[in-house]
């Protein structure tokens, strides 16, 4: 299924934000992921709206950590403002450090992936107002101003260059609209 949504992925990425420059990483093989944990995620909390996949609206929203877990979901509507698809995502302690768990969901509530499926993004790098997990960005669009705006990129693939591509979603506070 993971195979299934990067090329799905890949597809789609002309339809999002261009890109100028990478916002993923993907770490080092073999390199254990860095100590870390929720606590410094506190400015990703809250509703997040902006433009999604091929212009049409998208809603990300993070919980509160709970039990050492921040909770997240993901709307990706269509022009029609009618749902194309969401996720369902935990951010939460692996070992020392942190992942980040995905799951997605068809319109209908059937699921991209298996029942025990996940996909899985370890973590990379936790800087000020960054969450650098392999293949998966989230980071504030102005590291100066935490909670004005955020920026997420996923890996979604290569282009015929063999240069990677990625979906990049801004947003805004729900309140404040616009994208960052």
């Amino acid at each position: 299924m993971r195979r299934l949504f990067m090329c799905l992925g890949a597809g789609l990425a002309i339809l999002a934000a261009p890109v100028a420059a990478q916002e993923t990483r993907l770490g080092v093989e073999g390199l254990a992921p860095p100590a870390a944990d929720i606590t410094g995620l506190d400015w990703l909390v809250g509703v997040w709206e902006g433009t999604g996949i091929g212009g049409a609206p998208a809603q990300e929203s993070w919980t509160q950590p709970l039990g050492g877990t921040m909770v997240g979901t993901f709307i990706q509507q269509k022009a029609d403002g009618s749902i194309r698809f969401t996720e369902l995502m935990y951010i939460r302690p692996a070992g020392a450090s942190l992942e980040l768990l995905l799951k997605h969901f068809n319109s209908d509530m059937t699921g991209w992936e298996t029942q025990f499926e996940v996909e899985r993004y370890p973590l990379v790098a936790l800087e000020p107002c960054a969450a650098f997990f392999a293949g998966l960005t989230i980071r504030c669009a102005d590291r100066a101003r935490p909670g004005e705006g955020l920026v997420v990129a996923v890996r979604a693939g290569v282009d015929d260059s063999g240069r990677p591509t990625e979906l990049v979603f801004r947003y805004a506070r729900a309140n404040e609209k616009g994208g960052a």
